[in-house]
């Protein structure tokens, strides 16, 4: 790591051991707390409802230290998951070193860890959402040869009261990259993204987001935080942090945020879109000459094959699909296309080629801005924040692999590219043409029941993992919801409530 890098860098214990997270050691973690009288230990571990738990520590000397560090602590599995039996309940919870971090809000100098699963038998637990994600990359890698990237764009609702004798009032779903003092909660977001970074989190920006809004009591602000493509499992570790994050500092300052996808009808709702990159030995492998690599569009066409699917663990309550309507800038159709904000999977800029387009702007620079690096990505814009991120991760690596490993890949591609709106009246031949995402989580349930082979195969599903999320998703009941509930503003109300804080 080179000592700028290290200079740079947000979180204190790289700088501090001088190496990035990825080579912390048992030895670097005990001499970290020595060095900056660190009085508490948390481990922290995401169970089935998708939110971080936390068991902590007060350290009491090296030794309890490094017995911690060294074995783990047993837990109640019974009560983080519904599918261990009370019976047999304990399992062990085992500390990963490089997802350490400064906990920003504890009173006491504390040091959380992300930690994994184990069984009495000292086996990984085959159905944390961790290790699902951990067996998923592994086969991508083992079938493929390559490495799966990936990053998340987090979007969220602050919802505080009308502030009163307001000198700059927003307007209506006009709030995408608005700045101070037109956006209200600005600090709110730069103070998330300096935390967030600070315990590892790679930002690439955050802005306003479109979505603002006021009714008769409350005033709504959308923002989003954006990452950069890290590896899939790095890359989950900090979403969740970062929801974390995010409400301990609206706890904090007294307000109420919410990563749901939809808050009203008419109004811009949250998702979560995920980009990703397929990378081997450190290139990246979307582009090839150029254009699109083949690569690319057979990893597209695996997405598109399962994107139905795919939604079971994107787009888990009966809100999602209040989102996943038309004209709302969020997928119903099954396609893909470039720089395409109406398809499902959306290929943006690149900065394919030499780019000297700073160095036009800046000509003193001497040919310093000009780069031939690409940072070529593709884009899933289905899923919101409801995703159970660990096995959402999961289900894209694995429909990437299903993509590169199918013999009509090219072909599925090829016909499902679209290159207009296909919300426009004038395109709606093309539009009946396309399968459709599901309208509800009753027919999400029945997507993944048609293709659970394709997640179960090589173990990285369990079938037990399947058999929940189709009996979550079929329990509410919700078939043909949208339909259901149009023109029922009080339901729907009910309903958004209901789902505020979900995962």
């Amino acid at each position: 790591m080179k000592e700028s890098e290290i200079k740079l860098n947000p979180n204190r214990i790289v700088r501090y051991l001088k190496k990035p997270a990825v080579d912390f050691t048992k030895a670097d973690i005990i001499q970290f707390v020595e060095a900056n009288e660190i009085e508490m230990i948390n481990f922290r571990y995401a169970a089935e409802d998708g939110r971080l738990k936390t068991l902590s520590f007060v350290i009491s000397s090296e030794a309890h230290l490094n017995s911690l560090l060294t074995t783990g602590e047993r837990v109640d599995g019974s009560s983080l998951f519904s599918f261990i039996e009370a019976g047999s309940s304990d399992m062990y919870v085992v500390p990963r070193y490089r997802t350490a971090f400064v906990n920003p809000f504890s009173s006491a100098p504390t040091l959380d860890i992300l930690c994994s699963f184990y069984t009495s038998d000292g086996k990984p637990l085959e159905s944390s959402p961790e290790y699902i994600l951990k067996k998923a990359h592994k086969s991508f890698t083992d079938k493929t040869g390559f490495s799966y990237k990936a990053m998340g764009e987090l979007e969220y609702y602050i919802i505080t009261p009308i502030p009163e004798n307001e000198l700059f009032p927003s307007e209506d779903q006009k709030g995408y990259h608005a700045s101070e003092p037109f956006t209200k909660w600005q600090e709110f977001r730069l103070e998330a993204m300096r935390l967030i970074a600070q315990t590892g989190g790679k930002i690439k920006y955050g802005h306003s987001e479109v979505g603002n809004f006021y009714d008769d009591n409350y005033y709504y602000e959308q923002q989003e935080i954006e990452f950069l493509p890290v590896n899939v499992e790095d890359a989950a570790n900090q979403l969740i942090i970062a929801k974390w994050i995010l409400r301990m500092l609206a706890k904090k300052h007294g307000i109420l945020i919410s990563f749901a996808p939809k808050i009203t009808v008419g109004k811009a709702g949250s998702g979560m879109h995920v980009h990703y990159m397929i990378d081997k030995d450190g290139h990246n492998m979307m582009v090839e000459n150029g254009k699109l690599s083949d690569i690319a569009k057979k990893s597209i066409a695996g997405v598109l094959d399962l994107a139905g699917a795919l939604t079971a663990f994107g787009n888990t309550i009966p809100t999602s699909y209040l989102r996943l309507v038309p004209h709302q800038e969020a997928p119903t159709n099954i396609c893909w296309g470039d720089r395409n904000r109406s398809v499902l999977v959306r290929v943006p800029l690149g900065w394919l080629g030499d780019i000297d387009m700073v160095e036009k702007e800046n000509p003193n620079e001497n040919g310093d801005c000009k780069t031939n690096e690409c940072k070529q990505t593709c884009e899933l814009r289905s899923g919101d924040g409801s995703a159970d991120i660990y096995l959402y991760l999961a289900s894209m690596v694995i429909a990437a692999q299903h993509g590169l490993t199918m013999d009509n890949s090219l072909k599925i591609a090829e016909e499902l590219y679209m290159d207009v709106n296909i919300f426009e009246t004038k395109h709606k031949d093309k539009k009946d043409k396309l399968a459709s995402l599901p309208s509800s989580c009753w027919d999400s349930a029945e997507e993944l029941k048609a293709k659970r082979s394709v997640f179960e195969n090589d173990f990285v599903f369990p079938s037990g993992v399947i058999d929940r999320f189709l009996e979550v998703l079929q329990s509410y009941n919700d078939k043909n919801l949208s339909e259901k509930l149009y023109g029922k503003n009080k339901e729907i109300a009910q309903l958004v409530k209901k789902h505020l804080h979900c995962q």
